[in-house]
């Protein structure tokens, strides 16, 4: 498993790690998942369906932190649990005051919440939240309000 969940005072935290930026981006929209819902449900075991999203941002935690804030807006508006998530992360094409954006591609599995019994989790926060390139890959840490 690419993640694992942890205690956080009255909150819970998602530690990912991967090989790439865009691997630590999924594992840690699959972390929020796990932390909405215990038993996800296979492929077919219920109706649901894939979905797009497409998100800008002038650094890459802003870009990971409004990933997951939209995916959490996406469970909101769809009532649907976004899992399976995959990611591929454009970085800014020019650098200093005139540089473009950082840019993020992603999808997911939208499973209906009347499907499983989910906890909410109300937002992503800026707390304690760190991403960086390790010698192994990359790690992210990321702390969401329940």
């Amino acid at each position: 498993m690419p993640f694992e969940l942890r205690d956080h005072t009255a909150d819970v935290a998602v530690a990912a790690t991967d090989g790439s930026v865009d691997g630590v981006f999924a594992s840690v929209a699959d972390g929020l998942a796990a932390a909405s819902c215990a038993d996800v449900p296979d492929p077919g075991e219920c109706d649901s369906d894939r979905f797009s999203l497409t998100v800008a941002a002038e650094s890459r935690e802003a870009l990971l932190y409004d990933y997951l804030a939209d995916l959490i807006y996406e469970r909101d508006v769809r009532t649907v649990l976004p899992v399976d998530n995959e990611a591929s992360i454009e970085e800014p094409r020019t650098e200093g005051p005139e540089a473009d954006a950082w840019h993020l591609d992603a999808s997911a599995r939208g499973v209906p919440l009347e499907a499983i019994d989910a906890r909410e989790v109300k937002a992503v926060t800026y707390s304690e939240m760190a991403l960086e390139e390790t010698l192994q890959g990359w790690r992210a840490y990321v702390v969401f309000d329940v």
